[in-house]
Formats: structure tokens, sequence, C-alpha cells
């Protein structure tokens, strides 16, 4: 797992079977709402969700590539399908969701996102997140697949500086099968383009911490 230590990424095949994804589609209650939402935040609420979260085929590749046992707390599904297509720019993910607004300075600006308080985190704790993507289709390179650049995982990065790691690259496409998982740290320059074709890529994003609460006393909530 030394990729995912150097790189800041890591990408592993067939984790599920392709049935296993066509049942969480069936299962997955926002689905059945409302298909062709671009979004939905929240999830670790929805069953089918938390059930897999703490899937051993998840946890154990968690507890590999960072070496200790962590624990899902926030759960979003990406929906590129039909009418929800969308680009994504190259950004950092800097926002984790607490039960309320940190008085440590060390944290950010909060905001409110659907009821729930999101706030800027420090790298340092950032840098203890390992995210989960499990591809619910096949992620081609024309249905908005995830790009990364390798090696800029380290540090929170101001935009000036993001546009200067992402002009000097490399930049690698992440095609991903039916059933697949990428690993990521929330501080690695990512982005996605939109879909250039109708195959839907719908991604189920978990994040997994060490513990929920952090030595300055602030508590991540479940989100």
């Amino acid at each position: 797992m030394n990729h995912f230590l150097e790189n800041g990424y890591l990408i592993s095949e067939k984790v599920f079977e392709a049935a296993e994804m066509d049942s969480l589609i069936e299962r997955l209650a926002v689905l059945n709402v409302e298909p062709e939402r671009p979004g939905y935040r929240h999830l670790m609420a929805d069953p089918a969700v938390r059930s897999l979260a703490s899937d051993p085929r998840l946890t154990e590749l968690v507890e590999n590539i960072s070496g200790k046992r962590l624990i899902p707390f926030k759960a979003t599904l990406f929906n590129k399908a039909g009418k929800a297509n969308w680009l994504v720019a190259w950004h950092q993910d800097t926002a984790l969701p607490v039960v309320r607004p940190p008085s440590s300075n060390d944290w950010g600006t909060a905001a409110k996102k659907d009821g729930i308080t999101f706030c800027q985190a420090p790298a340092k704790v950032l840098r203890e997140i390992v995210a989960l993507r499990i591809h619910i289709d096949d992620s081609g390179p024309d249905n908005g697949p995830l790009r990364v650049i390798p090696v800029s995982h380290k540090e929170r990065l101001s935009d000036k500086e993001i546009d200067r790691v992402v002009t000097g690259g490399p930049q690698v496409t992440c095609t991903v099968g039916k059933g697949g998982v990428i690993a990521m740290r929330p501080l690695i320059v990512h982005a996605s383009s939109k879909c250039t074709s109708d195959r839907p890529r719908r991604v189920l994003h978990i994040e997994y911490a060490p513990g929920l609460e952090f030595s300055d006393g602030v508590e991540l909530a479940i989100a």
C-alpha cells in the first residue's frame, strides 16, 4: 500500500461484485425518489449506506492503507446521469461535518449544509482522513472520471498553489470498473469533467476517521 502513502490515492478493482452494486442501487432510497439529482449528502442515515460503510472489505482496505482502524462518519452520493451532468474544477476537500462550530483557531469558517455544520479543517486533521469512492457504475474516460494530481495531498494549498500544481502535473485519470474503489486523501488535488456519453457514473463517497473526537475538543458529526 506504499502507493497510497506516497501518492495520496489508490485504485482497487473488483472489491464488490457487479450484482452487489445493482442491489445497492435498488436499496438506496434517494435514487428511488430523485434518480436524476446530481448529488445527495448526509447518507450515513441510510441503512444500506451504513451497512456498506462497515463492510469488512472496506474497513480492512482502510486499515491496510492507513495502518490503523478507522470508522466511517460521512457519506455522499455523486450522480452523473442523464440531466445530472456537471464538471468539478481542481480543488482539495477541506471541510468536515462537526457537532458544533470549533473554538480552536486551527479550524476555519463554518457553514450549514442541509442542517449540518461543516467547518474548514486544519491539514493535520485532514491528513488522518481516508475517503473511499465506491463505483456503482463503470467509470471510463467518457463519463466524467476522477482525475488526480499525485503527491499533492500533504498540505492545504491556496488557489494559486493549486493552479501551479495542476500546471506542473502529472494528471492521472482514474478509470475504475463497476464495484471498484478509489481510496484517496481529502487533500489530494482532484477534479472531474462532464460526461460525454449517456452512461451514468454513480459513486458513493465514504469518509473514515480515527475517531469522532479530536484533541482540541472538536467532535465530528455523522453525516
